[in-house]
């Protein structure tokens, strides 16, 4: 009963933010761009209803957590632990995962511009395939690739602490998002103005000062936005590296799920994956705001 009603509130919670924003879009409409447009009283109390709505499900969460954390402290201890162990691996395979496709994916782009057609389509061939397959299935076949087409065993392999699942996980997000960035970048290069490289040769700059000085950091903050947006993606991601047994956040939130009969782990996993993304979200803002060169 407590669950349908709860259930219920959720709905009508969204359908009072809807009705709100529709409103404030018909508003919108006799006011030039940009101003500032005070909300009218049927959108404030529409606003307040959302929020009175929304009570029993936020309730019910802090609930549970509450619960959670009083009822047996063992198992709250014992769960974040694992939690945080998992979230240790999500967060290494998305810095690995930055690292390396980041610089990758300039590459990338620069080939698929090649004028040598036959690099082109190489690089071609390679966006084309990476973006066309599932993700899923990459990481399956870097990781078995290796001993079904060369009979070479990667189960011993190990880079420091890390063994083979882990390095297939890094390898197969770093292609996949690679070729991701390569189309972002090469919109970008190709947006710039021919006049850009024209100014730069009368001043006597060469290509590759024209490329490193000119055009790569007015690139940069043009697709920023693009690149922040696949960013915020690869957070949620990383969990797709269960498929080769890496114990992130997500595998360790079902086994806990699974083990305590609960939605509490997911739950505490999603926290983990906003708080992630909340952060990435402030930095790429204020990264963003420090190239409004004119602003």
């Amino acid at each position: 009963m407590f669950g349908t009603l709860t259930g219920c509130s959720v709905v009508l919670a969204v359908a009072s933010l809807i009705v709100s924003e529709i409103i404030m879009n018909s508003k919108k409409k006799h006011y030039p761009e940009g101003a500032k447009i005070k909300k009218p009283a049927p959108v404030v109390i529409l606003l307040a209803a959302a929020g009175v709505f929304a009570l029993p499900l936020l309730v019910t969460i802090a609930y549970k957590l509450i619960k959670l954390v009083t009822g047996d402290k063992d198992t709250f201890v014992s769960t974040m632990k694992l939690l945080a162990q998992g979230f240790g691996f999500s967060f290494g395979i998305f810095i690995f995962t930055i690292i390396f496709s980041l610089p990758l994916g300039l590459i990338v782009a620069a080939g698929k511009m090649s004028k040598i057609k036959t690099i082109a389509a190489f690089f071609k061939a390679y966006v084309s395939i990476l973006r066309g397959t599932p993700l899923m299935l990459q990481l399956l076949l870097v990781y078995f690739g290796p001993y079904y087409l060369f009979g070479i065993t990667t189960g011993n392999i190990q880079i420091g602490p890390f063994n083979y699942r882990f390095i297939a996980s890094i390898i197969g997000f770093s292609l996949n998002y690679a070729a991701y960035f390569a189309e972002i970048f090469r919109g970008g290069i190709q947006s710039m103005p021919k006049g850009q490289y024209e100014a730069a040769q009368v001043l006597g700059f060469s290509k590759s000062q024209t490329y490193f000085k000119i055009i790569l950091p007015q690139v940069v903050k043009r697709v920023l936005p693009s690149v922040g947006n696949e960013v915020i993606t690869l957070v949620k991601d990383t969990s797709l590296a269960q498929v080769l047994a890496v114990s992130e956040m997500f595998t360790q939130a079902s086994a806990l799920a699974s083990a305590q009969v609960s939605v509490m782990p997911f739950i505490v996993a999603g926290l983990f994956y906003y708080v992630m993304n909340f952060i990435i979200e402030l930095l790429l803002g204020l990264i963003e705001k420090s190239m409004n060169y004119y602003s």
